[in-house]
């Protein structure tokens, strides 16, 4: 079976786990602030998937761009919204510290339905558990892409 395996050119990710070269060459990307407040929830979940530390001395530096909106759909008997969808899409760079040459430059997104209750609060606490739900899932996507591409280019 691990001749089959082999034979097809499937090989792990993270080669040497948390001291392999792909997890090294995450840990070296530093992310700059991201405007607003899906940038900073952004920017957060970057920074805790990447295991990036301290900025100084950064191999890499990821450029990231937002577009966060929010858009009713549904209307209802009463001239109600009676459902939203949120969708958060991200510009990315990711960019050699050294020589400045763009590695990566790409675009991911996703997106959320969110029912539209009588409880203005419990509409607003939905918006906003979309939006981290939404933040996770995009951070989950940009950093896959990262890894394939560093993986890809140290080989």
């Amino acid at each position: 079976m691990l001749l089959l395996v082999a034979a097809c050119g499937l090989q792990p990710m993270y080669v040497g786990g948390g001291d392999g070269a792909v997890a090294a060459g995450l840990s070296g990307v530093t992310v700059p602030p991201i405007a607003g407040e899906a940038g900073w929830m952004m920017r957060d979940a970057l920074l805790e998937r990447l295991g990036t530390g301290a900025d100084a001395g950064a191999a890499y530096r990821l450029d990231v761009r937002l577009d966060d909106s929010l858009e009713g759909l549904g209307l209802l008997s009463d001239d109600t919204i009676g459902r939203e969808r949120r969708t958060l899409r991200a510009r990315y760079r990711l960019v050699d510290t050294q020589t400045g040459e763009v590695l990566v430059e790409a675009t991911s997104g996703a997106d959320a339905g969110i029912d539209v209750v009588s409880s203005e609060f419990a509409t607003v606490a939905a918006e906003r558990t979309a939006l981290q739900n939404l933040t996770r899932e995009v951070a989950d996507r940009i950093v896959t892409t990262l890894a394939l591409n560093l993986r890809n280019r140290q080989q």
